[in-house]
């Protein structure tokens, strides 16, 4: 059976996109306005597609509903993560997304995130707010005090900041990030700078929805070093985030029943029970439960993902 899928995902155009991701990353298209990659994603709309191997063509959500096995037989009805790079060409929304409870509403699951900031330039996110509570908060909404409400924070490469369900965020212009997140596509526009369209329209905002799915959550990063090649970035109920260094060779043995790899920098190979495959950044892959051990070569730096 498979021990390595390779993946090719969908390009999103977003009215804040931009063309940064084919002149940073390997990819091809011909949009301006493109803001979004969704590299690793068995959501409907925007499947990714296998590149390799026996099921070559076949798209994430079909493989995962009628081959569990590749993926340690999950009980979970569906693929639970979302991998996403992101191109902001100009500010996003403030947004706030639900939990699993409220969520359930919409027949999907929650919406909890992380980010990998990549972006060489200094950029700036939306990150929590300035009050303690909900109250405080909800009452500066209503009186559109944005600027005693919202938190902004520097963000340049190297960065990570986790946004669980609740949190209220938005990534600004110049941002350049890798997304790992709920396979959700929930998302509450809480406020949009008054910005109007070219036919003098106001984007739609969810204020009702917002309000309630708004948590008052600290912001500290977490970072917890397990060595001198492997970072552990955030660790939740719902998945585990991990940064890996390669600088010659380091090799794991598969603990988990499948893993999510993002190549966010260098060249090198991957090799898989003695099997070696090339990969470069750009690249996502799974690695499946029919995989003991792995090993990367060369240098690289990637982004390891599991579902908890």
């Amino acid at each position: 059976m498979e021990k390595i899928l390779f993946l090719k995902g969908e390009f999103v155009e977003k009215i804040w996109g931009g063309d940064r991701l084919k002149k940073e990353f390997p990819y091809q298209f011909k949009s301006e306005n493109i803001g979004e990659y969704w590299a690793i994603s068995a959501m409907k709309d925007f499947p990714s597609k296998i590149l390799n191997g026996k099921y070559k063509g076949e798209s994430l959500d079909l493989l995962y509903q009628n081959h569990k096995d590749l993926f340690g037989d999950e009980k979970k009805e569906n693929f639970p993560l979302l991998i996403k790079l992101i191109d902001a060409n100009d500010d996003l929304s403030i947004q706030v997304h639900p939990d699993d409870e409220m969520a359930k509403n919409e027949n999907s699951y929650g919406k909890s995130e992380c980010w990998y900031i990549l972006n060489e330039n200094q950029a700036k996110i939306i990150y929590g707010l300035k009050t303690k509570g909900k109250k405080e908060a909800l009452d500066l909404i209503d009186k559109e005090k944005w600027d005693d409400l919202l938190k902004e924070e520097d963000s340049k490469k190297g960065d990570f900041f986790k946004v669980p369900a609740g949190m209220v965020h938005a990534i600004k212009k110049g941002s350049l990030i890798l997304e790992i997140q709920q396979a959700s596509d929930i998302t509450y526009r809480l406020y949009d700078y008054d910005r109007k369209d070219k036919n003098g329209n106001k984007r739609d905002l969810h204020l009702d929805r917002s309000k309630k799915a708004l948590k008052c959550l600290d912001t500290e990063k977490i970072h917890e070093n397990l060595g001198k090649n492997t970072e552990n970035l955030y660790d939740n109920e719902y998945f585990t985030v991990k940064k890996i260094n390669v600088e010659k060779e380091i090799s794991f043995e598969r603990k988990d029943p499948y893993i999510l790899e993002s190549v966010i920098k260098g060249e090198g190979e991957i090799i898989v029970d003695d099997e070696k495959y090339p990969i470069k950044k750009g690249d996502f892959f799974i690695i499946t439960n029919y995989c003991k051990s792995y090993s990367f070569k060369g240098n690289l730096e990637i982004v390891e993902s599991s579902s908890n």
